[in-house]
Parts: C-alpha cells; sequence; structure tokens
C-alpha cells in the first residue's frame, strides 16, 4: 500500500506544477472541448491532463499562452527543420502570399522544387506532389500494385505509413508472435478487407521476410519500409538490412518502397544515400515544403509515367485540391536550399552528443534505459537491452506504469516540449546551449521521478 502511496504522490505533484505553470492552456482546452472531440484535431498531440497551447515560435523556442518558454525538441513531429519563423522562409512565403497561395494551374514553384528533390534523392526520377504523408504512402502504394498488377504490400509489425486504411495493419507490432507476425487491423473502422492486400514482416529480420516472399511473391506488388522507423521507436537498420531487402526485392520481382518522410533529414539524399541503396520508390513529407502541409511520391520513370494523361486512357488518375500549391512550393524551396549537407553533419552531430550524454546520465543514475536512433532523429528507450526489432521497442514500453507520461509533463515543467513517446528531434537553429539545456531538465526530471521508478517500475534500476 505504501508503495502505490508514494508513486501516486509523485504523480499528483508532478501534474499540479504541469496546471499551476498551464492555467490559460487549461482555459481554452475546456472551452475547445464544445467544438472538438477531446478538445484536439490530431491524435498525437493531445495528451492528460491537458495538452498545452503554444502561441508563437523563434528559433529553436516556443512560447505557450501562459508565457513558458519551451526548447522545441519535436519540431512539429520532425518537420520544422528549420526551427520556427525562419527569416529566409518568412520573406519567400509572405512575398509569394502577396502573389496568390493556388492557381488551380501548372505552375514554376512546382517544377523547381520537383527538381531539387530529384537531384538530391538519387532513386527518384519523377514525382508527384500530394498534401500530407499519409497522402504520399497511399499513392505510393496504388502506383506498386498497378504497375504490377498485383495487390498485396508488405509492412512491417509496428511499422506507421499514415491513417489511411491500407497501413492501419499491426501500427502496433504482435507482441505474442512466435515467429510470422499475424496482420491484424489497428482500431475500429477499418474494414477486415484490407488483410486481403496487406502482408506483415518483422523489421530487421531478413529471414523471415523471405520465407514470406518465397511463398507469396507471385501475389505481391512491393515491401513498404521506413530505413529507420520512427513512430516505431527509432531502431536503426541493422548492418545490411536495407541493402537486403533490396536483395530480396530484386530476388523475387517485387518493388522495394522507402518511406522517407521522417529520415529524409538524416542525409542530404535520405536515409537511403548514407545506407548507400536504391529503392524503387519513395515516399517524402515533412521537412520538403518548409513548414506547409506537403507530401511528395516518386521514383523509376517507368512507374511514374502511368500517372501521365498522354499515357491513354487506362492512366492512373490523382489530384488533389492544394497539391503543389505555389506557398508551399515556394517555402519548401527556399527550406531545402537552407539544408545542404553541412547543416544535416551539424545537427546530427548536436543529435548525437545528445543521446551520449543521456546515456551517460541513464548510466551514472543506474537506470536501465538508453537513448537510441540516428543523428538528429533520437528517442529514449526503457530498456538496456538491444533494441532491433519494433516488438523490442514495444516490449520497452511494458511495466513501467505512467513514467513516459510523467518524464513528459516534467519536461515540459522545465521548459522542453518534446513528444511524450520520449522522441528529441534537433533543427538547425540549435547549438549546444539548447542541447545542453535540455540535458540539465533531463537530469532533474528523472531525479524527480526516481521515487516513482523505485515503486512502479523497479525493473528500470540497477543495485
Amino acid at each position: 500500500m505504501k508503495t502505490v502511496d508514494g508513486a501516486a504522490q509523485i504523480e499528483s505533484e508532478v501534474e499540479a506544477r504541469y496546471r499551476e505553470r498551464t492555467a490559460g492552456s487549461r482555459a481554452r482546452h475546456v472551452e475547445a472541448q464544445r467544438y472538438l472531440p477531446g478538445g484536439e484535431t490530431r491524435s498525437s498531440t493531445w495528451y492528460a491532463p491537458y495538452p498545452t497551447y503554444m502561441v508563437s515560435g523563434d528559433g529553436a523556442w516556443l512560447k505557450d499562452c501562459d508565457g513558458n518558454r519551451y526548447a522545441d525538441f519535436l519540431n512539429n513531429y520532425t518537420s520544422l527543420i528549420h526551427g520556427h519563423a525562419q527569416p529566409a522562409l518568412v520573406e519567400e512565403a509572405a512575398d509569394q502570399l502577396t502573389r496568390g497561395t493556388v492557381f488551380g494551374s501548372a505552375s514554376e514553384p512546382q517544377m523547381a522544387l520537383a527538381k531539387l528533390l530529384i537531384e538530391r534523392v538519387a532513386s527518384i526520377e519523377m514525382l508527384r506532389f500530394t498534401n500530407s504523408g499519409t497522402e504520399a504512402t497511399m499513392m505510393m502504394m496504388r502506383a506498386a500494385r498497378a504497375f504490377t498488377g498485383r495487390d498485396i504490400i508488405v509492412k512491417m509489425d509496428g511499422g506507421y505509413h499514415g491513417s489511411h486504411d491500407f497501413v492501419e495493419v499491426n501500427v502496433s507490432p504482435d507482441l505474442d508472435a512466435a515467429e510470422q507476425p499475424a496482420a491484424q487491423v489497428e482500431g475500429r473502422g477499418v474494414p477486415d478487407s484490407v488483410l486481403n492486400a496487406v502482408m506483415v514482416a518483422p523489421y530487421n529480420d531478413l529471414a523471415s521476410l523471405e520465407k514470406l516472399l518465397s511463398e507469396h511473391h507471385h501475389r505481391i506488388a512491393g515491401i513498404i519500409v521506413e530505413p529507420m522507423p520512427n513512430a516505431g521507436g527509432m531502431a536503426p537498420p541493422a548492418p545490411g538490412y536495407l541493402r537486403g531487402l533490396r536483395q530480396l526485392a530484386d530476388q523475387y520481382g517485387v518493388l522495394l518502397l522507402f518511406d522517407e518522410i521522417v529520415t529524409l533529414r538524416l542525409s542530404s539524399g535520405g536515409l537511403q544515400e548514407a545506407e548507400d541503396v536504391l529503392p524503387d520508390m519513395t515516399a517524402l513529407a515533412k521537412i520538403i515544403g518548409g513548414g506547409f502541409p506537403v507530401g511528395a511520391f516518386g521514383g523509376r520513370a517507368d512507374i511514374m509515367a502511368q500517372f501521365s494523361p498522354a499515357a491513354g486512357a487506362d492512366f492512373l488518375y490523382h489530384s488533389g485540391t492544394f497539391n503543389g500549391n505555389n506557398i508551399t512550393m515556394t517555402a519548401g524551396v527556399a527550406a531545402m536550399n537552407l539544408l545542404d549537407q553541412a547543416s544535416i553533419d551539424r545537427i546530427n552531430d548536436l543529435g548525437d552528443r545528445l543521446a551520449a550524454d543521456i546515456n551517460a546520465i541513464f548510466g551514472s543514475m543506474g537506470i536501465r534505459a538508453q537513448c537510441l536512433g540516428y543523428g538528429s532523429l533520437q528517442q529514449i528507450q526503457w530498456t538496456d537491452a538491444p533494441v532491433i526489432s519494433l516488438r523490442h521497442a514495444a516490449r520497452a514500453g511494458q511495466g513501467i506504469g505512467r513514467l513516459r507520461e510523467l518524464l513528459h509533463l516534467e519536461l515540459l515543467n522545465r521548459g522542453v516540449y518534446t513528444s511524450n513517446r520520449g522522441m528529441f528531434c534537433i533543427s538547425t537553429p540549435m547549438n549546444d546551449a539548447e542541447i545542453d539545456f535540455a540535458l540539465a531538465a533531463l537530469e532533474g526530471a528523472l531525479l524527480t521521478l526516481a521515487p516513482y521508478m523505485r515503486e512502479a517500475a523497479p525493473r528500470l534500476l540497477r543495485g
């Protein structure tokens, strides 16, 4: 009974500090619930007891409606690689705004951003724009099915590719599977019929994938994978894994589809460039829109040619009112021109330093946890065991009570804004000062939560 009361006291104190700092956010949340289910319009940005209402951003920092400042290690879930209100981006977007946002016609900014992306990503010979990453993966998968004449796409167990029905399968990994995971729809509202067109394989496991391909390749159009899964837990690809995917795709005559919506930031040409692997198609979004809604998919010219109306009556129709709109394209060109390899190397170094120092903090405090990722993308995993598959990442979050939620709130209390799953994302305005600030906040938060861990998550503590 004593341990439960002690853990409950820590929870109460952390939440009380949050409520005291954010009275304005609470008032806005109460009103918002009259108009928006749960008071929010994005599932990922909701958290208990209520989300913080941010009102402005400047570089690497945010300010909420109560006047509190936060070092932003979320960056709108990795999309704001140049942080907030970057002067050159503001100038370009403002100039385009005075000339119109979208015209319902072809435009030069579309061509300019397409050319820039094709020059950077070696596997993309032609591309098309969408308004989100969800649309990008949806259309990339449709293109693969149309090109091959086959219906099935293989996705990774625990992989996330947006919210359209055909990827709402095993977003949460199958933790009960001894070997091959069972495909199952994720949540209500997704029809079981999608399972006729989706199969699932474990991430970082070439043998399981080969078994699936050897039995079903004649029905499979392609394999979709994030080179390093983001929402699934930032488990880096094992040495040779991505090249192994390329070899298996070639061996069994299926297409290889990379979702680089998040990982494009890790190298000038994406993680595929860093790992020296060329997929057949790639989905992009996030950083390519300069802070505006965007998505894109592209790849081999023969696959993308299906979308040309000049191809004949059976061309693949693809439209969208705001696809390739002028303001997004203009801001995207400016953002990508600012993001040279030197800038990428610098923020990757900052991310590596953050991870190394977080791991040092865990070691000094005797906490069985680790920071795992690649360069400017890092995430806390609540285990000191190897995290290879996305099952490992999911299991690391079991048996720790409300630790993730409480750490998120306590970091907010200390002026660090990040995801409630423990992800840290580096932006170009950041320097060592922001890393030092985040590390001090994290160490203080962990000291505050140490009594909670001893009682609610004892497996995390050594000795």
